[in-house]
């Protein structure tokens, strides 16, 4: 059965509501035949997961959606094993799969979504979706068992990307520690996923929706920038061996 995947680089865009920008297209994604998503608040550090939680429910609540917050139940593992769609939220990304590992969830909600049921996920979302977390801006802030992801996809995101340079600043542009990355990892793509932009997995393809541009970086090969509209089936024909 095909994966349906919607990964965000952000939640929110400057100056907006939260997770104004992507509402419309998050319930296109879900549709009428979802009622209830089950949330992930794991990457949750400043705020508890309740805070964390209760700001995501008003959004899905607004577009017509109820939420099941996994911290509050307690078989989580019940509770992926019925879910009609997860929902993986940003934060800290080594702390959300610390979690995920913890818990022993990352096997149940894999399954889960190879079998179907949608998923969605943001910032630290959409990085473990990936086969690994390793490219993750975030500080290390706890070590995981593993940096091993849930791999729905066989390429790496960075989210937030910018090719900024900022002035005076002498440490590393994110593109130069991208291709430190891909010296290790020779064989797998990384997309830059800029503010603003998702990826959509449906039917063994890919598009990339929102009015944003991604960046694609390769071992040994010009990075590359695409565009909405352009076919990106490629990435999902790759094999991991991050």
């Amino acid at each position: 059965m095909s994966k349906r995947l919607l990964l965000l680089s952000n939640s929110t865009n400057i100056g907006e509501e939260y997770l104004f920008y992507p509402r419309q297209e998050i319930k296109n994604f879900l549709g009428s035949s979802v009622n209830k998503i089950v949330f992930i608040p794991f990457a949750a550090v400043t705020s508890t997961y309740q805070q964390y939680s209760e700001k995501v429910e008003k959004v899905f609540q607004d577009i017509g959606y109820e939420v099941d917050a996994i911290h509050l139940v307690e078989n989580p593992h019940e509770l992926i094993k019925n879910a009609e769609a997860v929902v993986v939220g940003g934060g800290n990304t080594f702390h959300l799969i610390h979690c995920l590992h913890q818990t022993q969830l990352l096997e149940d909600i894999r399954n889960k979504v190879s079998n179907g049921t949608p998923y969605i996920g943001w910032s630290a979302g959409s990085n473990v979706a990936c086969p690994t977390i390793k490219t993750s801006n975030d500080m290390p802030i706890i070590e995981p068992i593993s940096f091993q992801g849930l791999n729905l996809v066989p390429f790496q995101i960075n989210p937030h990307y910018t090719n900024a340079v900022i002035p005076n600043h002498n440490g590393e542009t994110r593109e130069q520690r991208l291709k430190e990355f891909l010296v290790l990892n020779p064989d797998i793509y990384v997309v830059g996923l800029q503010e603003g932009a998702m990826l959509k997995v449906e039917d063994s393809s890919i598009r990339l929706i929102g009015n944003k541009t991604i960046y694609l970086f390769k071992f040994g090969e010009e990075t590359k920038e695409y565009y909405p509209n352009d076919n990106l089936d490629f990435l999902l024909e790759k094999v991991s061996s991050a």
